[in-house]
């Protein structure tokens, strides 16, 4: 216990000062979360990068037993095999959220690295063979074994990154399930696993104390891409030392919440004709304080409640015969149909007009495809203009602007402005503006005026704009002109 004691206190340690010192720099160059999409939910730019206080703070007791001769230290580095995963495995992880903090990474990047430390770690022996079945025989994988581990693996790691909305959220979701799986391995008398949940319990805590509401710092994807892969592969190893009856449904019951958030917004997402990975404000954590009128705080406050609910099931279910666990999962089931319904995702309601939206976003989304095909093929900012021209149409817009400024040869700037107008409607106009950056360097903006009377857009919109907006930019960039104007990304003006 003393050696646990000694993991837990100096990864908190290492995480309080690593975090700190990294906010600190992150603010000096500049490195900040911009509050610049209706889905975010911060108001000011955040440092990010917290998550190098984590990745720090956790490696730094687990890479002193390299250095001390003691008998857990020996048990440590004689595993090999878990050693070698977490250490490559994490860096690998690390080095892809880092990218992605710094410079953005696309999905397609970001799968593939992920697919690949997968299939590296079940190469190491992190394999799930069973799944328990409380109303039978466990069901013995075989060839599934391997696509089941690799999904297990990606499936947590996005988990994670996606919960990842509040203040505090993520963080004391993945602490809530550090948590179980340190109690399950001290009831097993498992010490390395105990130790290495100990390190990530300190080094969470010791980020939380400046990412907890109001946030000083978030964590990035570095973090929260790391937290899901070392809680992906310590519960592998965790189902594989538990009873057949529950092999994989302790691990799952421990991450349930962020388990169920993905796969409602898998599941909302394909029903509504969306882009699997775009973002919307449709999360567990979005729906209680919208729904439930609940603060910021309060709202990280409940769900913390929740992870606790569900780690309590997950240690009586390590303890549970076939029936008891059977009776427990339908308790369960019925806790979550209830939450499901306060929420409104059971609203029959809303499912009659769903084939609606999806019809319109399905032909949005191939609308958005041929306007970013035309921008980025545009060879001067005229063929750009006419390359978002369709979008008055397919919007109903009474006023479409696009508005850069070029340098000159003089070392003079010439403004250069495209506008379209059609019959204005009866209602009072509703103006949005985006603007047109490449990094950090605004080069345009873009001003779209309804008179339908509405008094915002919804996110199917805002997120096709986005993505014209993106074209736009990389074409604007690769034509040189430049722009001044007030660094938004999409902010509506006025009614």
């Amino acid at each position: 216990m003393i050696t646990l004691f000694v993991a837990f206190f100096v990864s908190l340690m290492v995480a309080l000062v690593l975090t700190r010192f990294v906010r600190d720099q992150a603010q000096a160059w500049g490195w900040l979360d911009q509050a610049n999409s209706s889905r975010k939910v911060h108001v000011r730019p955040i440092p990010r990068l917290g998550g190098v206080g984590i990745v720090g703070g956790f490696f730094a007791p687990l890479c002193a037993l390299f250095l001390v001769d003691s008998g857990v230290g020996h048990h440590f580095r004689s595993h090999t095999d878990l050693v070698a995963g977490l250490f490559l495995g994490g860096a690998v992880i690390v080095a892809l959220g880092l990218y992605d903090d710094l410079r953005g990474a696309g999905a397609r990047l970001k799968f593939t690295v992920q697919f690949a430390v997968a299939f590296g770690l079940y190469a190491m022996g992190f394999r799930i063979d069973v799944i328990a079945n409380p109303f039978g025989p466990e069901l013995v994988l075989g060839a599934l074994s391997l696509p089941f581990t690799v999904l297990w693996v990606v499936g947590v790691i996005n988990a994670l990154n996606l919960i990842d909305g509040l203040d505090g959220l993520a963080g004391g979701v993945a602490f809530f399930g550090v948590s179980t799986n340190f109690l399950l391995a001290l009831a097993r008398g498992d010490v390395l696993l105990a130790l290495l949940m100990a390190a990530l319990a300190g080094a969470i805590l010791g980020f939380l104390v400046f990412n907890f509401n109001p946030a000083s710092i978030f964590m990035g994807d570095t973090g929260s891409m790391f937290l899901g892969f070392v809680l992906a592969a310590v519960s592998i190893k965790t189902s594989t030392k538990s009873g057949t009856a529950v092999a994989m449904l302790v691990p799952v019951m421990a991450l349930g919440l962020p388990i169920m958030d993905t796969l409602l917004a898998m599941v909302r997402r394909s029903l509504m004709g969306r882009p699997m990975f775009s973002a919307d404000r449709e999360h567990i954590h979005h729906r209680l304080m919208s729904r439930m009128v609940l603060s910021h705080r309060s709202t990280v406050l409940v769900l913390y409640a929740v992870c606790g609910l569900f780690g309590l099931v997950a240690l009586a279910l390590n303890y549970a015969n076939s029936a008891e666990s059977a009776m427990l999962l339908c308790c369960v089931g019925a806790l979550i149909v209830l939450l499901m319904r306060r929420l409104g995702y059971l609203d029959l309601h809303r499912a009659k007009n769903m084939h609606q939206m999806r019809q319109r976003n399905l032909w949005l989304r191939t609308m958005v495809k041929d306007v970013t095909r035309a921008v980025r093929a545009s060879g001067s900012l005229e063929a750009v203009w006419n390359g978002v021209r369709p979008l008055a149409d397919a919007l109903g817009l009474s006023r479409q602007e696009l508005r850069f400024q070029r340098v000159l040869e003089t070392g003079l700037s010439d403004g250069i402005v495209f506008e379209a107008q059609r019959p204005s409607g009866p209602g009072v106009p509703f103006e949005v503006s985006i603007a047109i950056k490449d990094g950090g360097e605004v080069l345009g903006a873009m001003l779209l005026v309804w008179r339908d009377g509405r008094s915002s857009i919804n996110r199917d919109e805002e997120l096709a704009l986005e993505q014209v907006a993106d074209a736009v930019a990389e074409s604007a960039a690769r034509l040189r002109p430049r722009v001044s104007v007030e660094p938004g990304r999409l902010v509506a003006l006025r009614k």
